[in-house]
């Protein structure tokens, strides 16, 4: 069975981010939210992957060359212009041809489920979660007997709570790429995309398709900052992502989760909770909580919280000497 990760999306709502690299390269938890994605799939078996690229493309590739090349099969198709998911699906079609089943995960969502017990599954599944604001996200219907019976890309008023999370095991590829090419071929779209859910749709309606609504344990969506720094709090109570807080860095308090490269230099500094920082960053006289720092970035007499630095950034912030008399106030806010 192959896996198949579109990331060819700009990643509009993580800028200035994402200018210099795609949305699936920023880091979370210590690691990249492509390589959560695809580390999971690699431990439920998998080792021959399809990724769909387009903006910024090339440094996935490089990524996925780097850190993957001796461990996964990786095919590379490029989506060069954005017209949707099911668009992406189509480009990668040759790639897939034969298959019995395929797994299609979003590569800007985070799963936290059972990837074994998802792929037992009888039917074609869709991962789903109940969300207590289903209009950013496509949304199924369940019928009497517990298949799913519509789908709806992102509905103004939604008729149920069940949000598709972004993974998807199809086990009729075949119909599914007939669904897509109908679409296509009679330009049937949502919001001006080509969209996976109508193609989904018209395997239900048109081709007898029986799908079923897999419930996920937590699901990560990280296309907002504030999203990614939840993310990376959460995924930091994890064993597996937290480092050592023990770390010997000079004169350093370390508030535990977090996760800290040990290429980093750090001196006189309060970190945590919750931030994880990139490695070869360098840190001096600085406080900083609930924060994700990329690589190589220099930070000097900072207070920060619930802030997203990116890669070679560098933040030099006011270091004051003052003689400070009774009853007086400074405030810098």
């Amino acid at each position: 069975m192959k896996a198949v990760i579109p990331v060819a999306g700009i990643g509009s709502r993580l800028r200035p981010h994402t200018h210099t690299q795609p949305k699936a390269l920023i880091p979370v938890a210590g690691k990249p939210i492509l390589a959560h994605i695809v580390d999971s799939l690699k431990e439920a078996g998998f080792t021959d992957f399809v990724f769909i690229i387009g903006y910024l493309g090339e440094k996935i590739q490089e990524y996925v060359n780097e850190h993957y090349k001796d461990t996964i099969k990786s095919t590379f198709v490029v989506q060069s212009v954005r017209e949707g998911i099911a668009h992406a699906l189509w480009m990668a079609r040759e790639y897939v041809e034969g298959e019995d089943e395929i797994i299609i995960a979003l590569g800007d969502t985070i799963f936290d489920m059972n990837m074994l017990d998802f792929l037992h599954t009888h039917h074609s599944a869709l991962g789903t979660k109940s969300v207590e604001d289903p209009r950013r996200f496509g949304v199924v219907e369940i019928d009497e007997e517990g298949y799913i019976k519509k789908l709806v890309e992102k509905p103004s008023i939604p008729l149920s709570n069940l949000a598709l999370v972004g993974i998807y095991k199809i086990k009729e590829v075949a119909k599914l790429y007939e669904s897509i090419k109908y679409n296509i071929e009679n330009n049937i779209r949502t919001k001006n995309e080509f969209q996976l859910t109508d193609a989904l749709m018209h395997m239900i309606e048109k081709q007898g398709v029986k799908f079923i609504s897999y419930n996920v344990a937590n699901w990560f969506d990280c296309g907002k900052k504030d999203a990614l720094l939840e993310t990376n709090a959460i995924l930091l109570k994890k064993p597996e992502l937290t480092t050592n807080s023990e770390h010997k860095f000079h004169n350093t308090i370390i508030i535990p989760p977090v996760n800290i490269s040990d290429t980093c230099e750090i001196r006189n500094s309060i970190l945590g909770p919750n931030v994880s920082i990139g490695s070869k960053t360098h840190i001096e006289n600085s406080i900083i909580r609930e924060s994700i720092i990329g690589l190589d970035a220099q930070i000097h007499n900072a207070v920060l919280h619930d802030s997203l630095i990116g890669n070679e950034a560098s933040l030099h912030g006011l270091s004051q000497s003052l003689n400070l008399g009774d009853s007086a106030e400074i405030n810098y806010d």
